[in-house]
């Protein structure tokens, strides 16, 4: 191959399919022929302008997996064939302060694909080798993807929490990420609470593995959670900062909100809940590569698994529609190429 295709944007949703050409990887840089794409919200930094210069084109995505196609100088452990994983970090620079404290995840010069540098909606893609993540063998492409943002996302989320294995965790949202979520506090050995609003969500909390389910929109979830003797933590996943105030007061002493939706409001919260108990706000933004590679491999001896609409390359702009529609449950995925 000498080009290869790529939808670009510019501006907001102006997508355009255009021919790049194949180059060689730059130092410490390999070259991915995609496979499989996620399409995830974040793609709205890029296609919805949220970024310095939208008229820069810029090819969205971040849930990529592929097969490295070509090593730059200086990559050591990486060879053409491998099959590989990206997610929304790109991998880190390894002189910063930060990650000179081993804190990869806030490297000051990390690029984020899909974002300041071309990502996956494309049949090849360019990534520092700092960034890429082993993907097993056995496990598809199409259910790794989301898993390498959504997934180490929750999963380092639970990692983060001091809760003790049997404690009551909430998830909050049941949507592309508290789907997950679920699931991972289930096989984490926790007793689960999702929070969700409408009646309706209750069997799909269940066959997810949740013990208990809290409609928000019939009831104050966190007098709720009190009622359940009090949530360890709880994940918060829906883009409502209003949506998680109420969680706080459900918190047992020295449990945890863990933020994880990146809402527009803020969350708003009663100092006295938080000095009587010591319960805490904490953040926690995706995972390093080896994160990643934790989180792939206790999927897989797991069963955990998102559920997909899968798309084809050609559809991209209308995949990335469905997804911002609301209405796919629960991860929209972009089936680029076949493995050889």
């Amino acid at each position: 191959m000498s080009t290869y295709q790529a939808y670009q944007v510019t501006g907001q949703r102006n997508f355009e399919l255009v021919e790049r050409e194949v180059v060689p990887p730059d130092p410490g840089q390999v070259r991915l022929r995609v496979l499989t794409c996620g399409v995830c919200h974040s793609d709205v930094l890029a296609v919805e302008g949220q970024r310095p210069d939208p008229a820069q084109p810029v090819v969205p995505g971040h849930e990529i997996v592929g097969i490295v196609d070509a090593v730059g100088e200086g990559v050591h452990n990486w060879a053409v064939g491998d099959r590989v994983g990206l997610g929304f970090l790109g991998g880190q620079c390894n002189q910063c302060e930060y990650c000179r404290r081993g804190d990869f995840v806030n490297c000051t010069d990390q690029p984020l694909p899909g974002t300041s540098v071309d990502g996956g909606y494309a049949e090849m893609v360019y990534a520092r080798a700092t960034g890429l993540v082993r993907v097993p063998d056995g496990l598809d492409a199409s259910v790794a993807a989301p898993l390498l943002c959504a997934g180490v996302t929750v999963f380092n989320a639970l990692r983060a929490t001091r809760a003790p294995y049997g404690s009551l965790i909430g998830v909050q949202g049941l949507g592309g990420l508290g789907h997950l979520g679920v699931q991972y506090a289930k096989k984490f050995g926790y007793r689960v609470v999702a929070i969700a609003r409408g009646a309706e969500k209750a069997d799909l909390a269940a066959t997810l593995g949740a013990d208990h389910y809290i409609d928000s929109g019939a009831q104050d979830p966190g007098a709720a959670l009190t009622a359940l003797g009090g949530a360890a933590a709880v994940v918060a996943t829906a883009a409502s900062g209003a949506s998680m105030s109420p969680l706080i007061a459900g918190l047992r002493p020295r449990g945890q909100l863990v933020v994880v939706g990146a809402a527009p409001d803020p969350i708003e919260v009663n100092t006295a809940d938080l000095i009587f108990g010591g319960r805490s706000i904490l953040g926690s933004l995706t995972g390093s590569a080896i994160d990643n590679e934790d989180n792939l491999a206790f999927s897989i001896a797991n069963g955990i698994a998102p559920m997909n609409e899968l798309m084809p390359f050609a559809d991209a702009p209308k995949a990335y529609d469905r997804m911002m529609s609301g209405q796919a449950r629960f991860r929209v995925v972009l089936e680029i190429a076949t493995a050889p």
